[in-house]
């Protein structure tokens, strides 16, 4: 089986385009060497994949004849990633939680509001230049 499709089968990627990307991008490994997204996988393969700045390695057990639920990825495949990679993955994901993005879009009438309580603005003054 190609490897963009085992990928997106055992639901390490979304879509199939996505995992042939990565692929391209020198994002997948088997067996320690880059790989496009044409590779045929055998059983007993190790695939690491890079996301951001984790890398995951999973272990080919068997074939999915198509995408599978996610309770059945096990059967497939072995997760073989290790604990320093997953704590990055966790340290990653509170960070992401105590810094939350601002400044998307316009302001809302509450963020106005803040901003103004912030600046001691009164609406009646006027702007000098």
């Amino acid at each position: 089986m190609r490897i963009d499709k085992y990928l997106w089968c055992i639901r390490v990627f979304k879509t199939r385009t996505l995992a042939a990307t990565q692929c391209k991008n020198d994002k997948v490994w088997v067996n320690g060497e880059l790989v496009k997204a044409s590779r045929e996988l055998k059983r007993g393969d190790v695939v690491q994949v890079r996301k951001g700045p984790v890398h995951f390695r999973y272990e080919v057990i068997d074939f999915p004849k198509a995408r599978l639920g996610a309770k059945l990825v096990g059967d497939f495949m072995r997760d073989c990633t290790e604990n320093s990679e997953l704590e990055k993955l966790e340290q990653l994901k509170l960070q992401q939680k105590a810094m939350p993005y601002f400044g998307v879009g316009r302001p809302t009438k509450r963020d106005r509001r803040m901003l103004d309580d912030f600046l001691d603005f009164d609406g009646d003054e006027e702007f000098e230049n």
